[in-house]
């Protein structure tokens, strides 16, 4: 097992590297520079170049790329361009409106995929089965705005039980509090649940499925286990192996996904910041949060292996 990690630690400070790389010069391939939309059409050239120097445009792009990393390395980021503020600090007051939005609706892909995967796994090819698998193909189909926006026109315009949008803050003296900060990110987290509880509860399904036919399963209902007990106990825990891997790829998927569903809620986190960095060129806050996204999908991704090779026994065995 010890290779194995050892392997993919390797692989996970190669792709790091690469995609800081990538990252950093695909915006510099970007037509025009952030100077020329701060100061407008009307610019003066001298205007521009002096603009150009304060922000470190005038550099190599070599320098500047190493300037980043080791800044990064170092904990330092560069100051935006839109909000005079260290990109830094704008990050982390926006994560703490979408890590809870992505853990909330983890939480209920999770719930919702597992309970929906076992049911119909337990009911092979009969109604249940087959209605399960209806739902999450629909699941699969429909894209998570276009959900957004039905549950905003019925739960908050129909049925006014919730706010069609906003974030009123995780403290009373923003005016909010943890209650209605949670029932503010309860909409936005279903709309992001739908598609990923439909893929994993197929994937729940077909693991549970190939597991019930193992010589294990037929030897623990010999001895007297119900068909419950021997669902619960012996087939979904060794069934969770691959539904693991694909939990882990979901929650990296969900921290990355939200800029769309943010915005249809209007809510002040990381894919909003990335959108108002985006219509306001600020190159500055977009390379920082995309190589942040990219980090946390690759973290997500060695915690998974991590994860996996504890629960495979098989890899342990090769590593001995």
């Amino acid at each position: 097992m010890s290779v194995f990690l050892l392997r993919r630690f390797v692989t996970f400070l190669a792709t790091l590297a690469v995609a800081s790389v990538v990252v950093f010069f695909v915006l510099e391939l970007l037509p025009g520079n952030a100077a020329e939309v701060i100061l407008g059409d009307t610019a003066t050239p001298e205007s521009l170049a002096a603009l150009q120097a304060k922000l470190g445009l005038d550099r190599p792009p070599l320098v500047r790329y190493l300037d980043w990393v080791s800044g990064l390395l170092q904990g330092r980021t560069a100051d935006s361009i839109s909000y005079g503020s260290p990109t830094a600090e704008l990050i982390a007051e926006r994560l703490a409106v979408t890590v809870p939005l992505a853990v909330l609706a983890m939480v209920l892909t999770v719930l919702l995929a597992l309970t929906l995967g076992v049911y119909a796994a337990s009911r092979h090819n009969r109604l249940g089965d087959v209605g399960v698998m209806a739902a999450s193909q629909l699941g699969v189909a429909v894209p998570n705005f276009w959900f957004a926006i039905l549950l905003i026109l019925l739960f908050a315009v129909k049925l006014q039980w919730v706010s069609a949008g906003g974030f009123p803050g995780w403290t009373e003296d923003d005016g909010g509090g943890v209650i209605e900060g949670l029932k503010s990110l309860l909409l936005p987290a279903v709309a992001l649940a739908l598609v990923q509880a439909a893929i994993l509860a197929r994937v729940t399904r077909s693991a549970v499925l190939e597991v019930m036919r193992e010589d294990f399963v037929r030897t623990a209902r010999a001895k007297g286990l119900s068909r419950r007990q021997t669902l619960w106990r012996h087939v979904l825990r060794n069934a969770m192996i691959p539904v693991l891997t694909i939990m882990g790829l979901q929650f990296a998927n969900l921290i990355t996904g939200t800029i769309v569903v943010e915005n249809v809620f209007v809510l002040p986190g990381i894919g909003r910041l990335v959108f108002q960095a985006i219509a306001n060129r600020d190159l500055v806050v977009v390379r920082d949060v995309v190589m942040l996204l990219v980090a946390v999908v690759v973290v997500v991704n060695f915690v998974v292996d991590v994860l996996y090779a504890m629960v495979d026994p098989r890899l342990k065995a090769s590593d001995a």
